[in-house]
């Protein structure tokens, strides 16, 4: 087994993690199997009781895993399903070292963190390592380890100090640290300036790490004199630096390390650069295709997004991903019109008239909104809003806990059944019988009242094993009213979007006909034709369609909130 470390330094929010993965998908496209972890150091076991506030949305894994979102990067990425022990926190090692020690198995030694907690964190990377996450038997070839944080901080000491190790333990030829740091252009001066890198390389020596490649975060790319200055100060070679320059979107990355030769870097490292099996030239026509249509697309569709943590848009990072994934795939360019959910409240009438009527005029709620305003019953709620409403028409799962937060939603991949053939949902997924798809919520739609909606015009299309708990919802007649229970922006990927999401965007952009009798055949074609060099013709062909601002019943829109029912 081979590992790539990711370490940053000066400030967080460098971009590790889309480093990371782009480090993967590169050496994915020489050939390699490749499996990630990401390092936490905070105390928390997992992610799942965080406020999205401070760190970002909770990803859900197939197995329930309530992790970072950078193990999303990986997923959508790579295109692998990863499990709840590639993400390590500090809580679970600690946890499970505490654990042997109250069964007993350190035979009464004083329980320290060298070795104890640093044997734990390598012992944990090695079985994990091994894990296969891309449907292959066997391990990968290459394990891209991230570690959250900035070199410096104080409970990153630990996984430091085992990562140390854990070099020396793995040999020469198998570890490869990328250092991500910053190289910022002070107005003043308007040079590029080196000085913080050199630091932050120094403080990793000190700690025992030597970097083999520094990937250099700035506005433009490095000058030649920058790059001998930090090759001379930090001790790496010259051609080992790399720069991650602003671009134009995301998908750019992988193919900004691919021209600076990274692969051929980290091949070097790991000994694999003579390896016959392994290309040398990384193949990633499908990444310049699909970074090439993003920057050529004109067309705008519009949807409506609401939620509660609308000041942060890495909140809700998996929907927008998912988002633009289906837009993509709909040859538009996306814009979304954020919603704040505490604008439709009551009180924000009083208060911010103004704000209260510019929300609502973008959205309505799925069944909530229909029991009041089709099915006339005014005092319709969800308990988790109003726990004494009279007409319940959202209730807090029966299995469920309400003095335990962590890990006590139903959580991780489901299966739902299809109960009617003839609807957009089932074709959007090309007719299938079922779909498995991951879940996190505590609330679902009350069985008792599906009578009533169904007798109403409302159809439960999609339905657990059981028949008792309603996953997808649609109003038949209408161009989009459709909800799910589940979230299918957790299984979006750039080149396999979300079925639900495309349908979404195709009715916004007026190509649901289209995409729904393409899914029908088994196949989906391209909304404007991309040319033989993976380019894409903005004037081959205009459908000329108008903005369309997907809200509410008359449109349909994605929403989200606290009990994962989305329509």
């Amino acid at each position: 087994m081979k590992y790539v470390l990711v370490t940053g330094g000066v400030v967080s929010g460098l971009g590790k993690g889309v480093t990371a993965s782009s480090i993967g998908v590169v050496l994915k496209a020489c050939g390699l199997r490749i499996t990630s972890i990401k390092i936490d150091p905070y105390l928390n076991t997992d992610a799942g009781t965080m406020s999205p506030f401070e760190h970002g949305e909770v990803f859900v894994l197939d197995d329930g895993g309530e992790v970072d979102l950078d193990l999303g990067n990986y997923e959508r990425f790579l295109d692998i399903k990863l499990t709840r022990d590639n993400n390590i926190t500090t809580g679970k090692i600690y946890q499970s070292v505490i654990d042997k020690e109250r069964r007993g198995e350190y035979l009464g030694k004083t329980v320290q963190v060298v070795p104890h907690i640093t044997n734990a964190i390598q012992e944990w990377i090695e079985r994990v390592a091994m894990i296969p996450v891309d449907g292959k038997e066997g391990p990968a070839d290459v394990c891209v380890i991230e570690l959250g944080g900035t070199i410096g901080d104080i409970e990153s000491m630990p996984f430091i100090e085992a990562l140390g190790q854990f070099s020396y333990r793995v040999g020469p030829g198998n570890f490869c640290l990328v250092h991500v740091s910053l190289v910022p252009v002070l107005n003043v001066v308007g040079e590029q300036k080196t000085k913080p890198t050199q630091h932050s390389v120094r403080g990793l020596r000190g700690l025992g790490l030597t970097p083999n490649i520094l990937a250099c975060r700035s506005t433009k790319e490095l000058e030649d004199n920058v790059k001998e200055k930090l090759s001379q100060f930090c001790h790496v070679p010259a051609v080992n630096i790399v720069t991650l320059y602003d671009v134009s979107n995301i998908w750019r990355i992988p193919l900004l390390l691919r021209d600076q030769k990274a692969h051929e870097a980290i091949l070097k490292v790991l000994n694999l650069d003579r390896v016959e099996s392994i290309a040398q030239e990384p193949k990633l026509d499908e990444w310049v295709a699909r970074a090439s249509i993003f920057d050529a697309l004109q067309d705008t569709v519009r949807i409506a997004m609401v939620g509660k943590y609308t000041g942060l848009s890495d909140s809700y990072l998996s929907v927008l991903k998912a988002l633009l994934h289906a837009s993509v795939d709909c040859r538009r360019k996306l814009v979304v019109d954020w919603v704040a959910s505490t604008d439709l409240e009551d009180s924000t009438a009083i208060e911010a008239p103004d704000a209260y009527k510019a929300a609502w005029d973008l959205l309505k709620i799925a069944v909530v909104e229909f029991a009041r305003h089709v099915m006339n019953l005014t005092d319709a709620n969800s308990t988790e809003f109003d726990p004494d409403t009279k007409t319940p028409c959202v209730i807090f799962m029966p299995e469920g806990s309400k003095t335990h937060m962590g890990a006590t939603m139903r959580l991780g991949s489901r299966r739902t059944f299809f109960k009617v053939a003839d609807c957009k949902s089932a074709k959007l997924y090309g007719n299938v019988t079922y779909v498995d798809e991951r879940h996190r919520h505590r609330y679902e739609v009350n069985p008792n009242m599906v009578p009533e909606f169904e007798n109403a015009g409302l159809q439960f299309v999609g339905k657990d094993d059981t028949g008792r708990r309603m996953e997808i919802i649609e109003i038949p007649n209408h161009r989009y009213f459709v909800g799910a229970q589940f979230h299918p922006e957790f299984k979006s990927r750039p080149s396999k979007p979300s079925p639900l999401f495309v349908g979404l965007v195709a009715a916004a952009s007026g190509q649901l006909d289209r995409v729904l009798q393409d899914c029908c055949n088994g196949h989906v074609v391209p909304a404007k034709p991309i040319l033989s060099n993976g380019s894409y013709n903005p004037t081959a062909h205009q459908n000329g369609h108008p903005k369309v601002l997907a809200n509410g019943l008359s449109n349909g829109t994605y929403y989200a909130n606290g009990n994962g029912v989305h329509a």
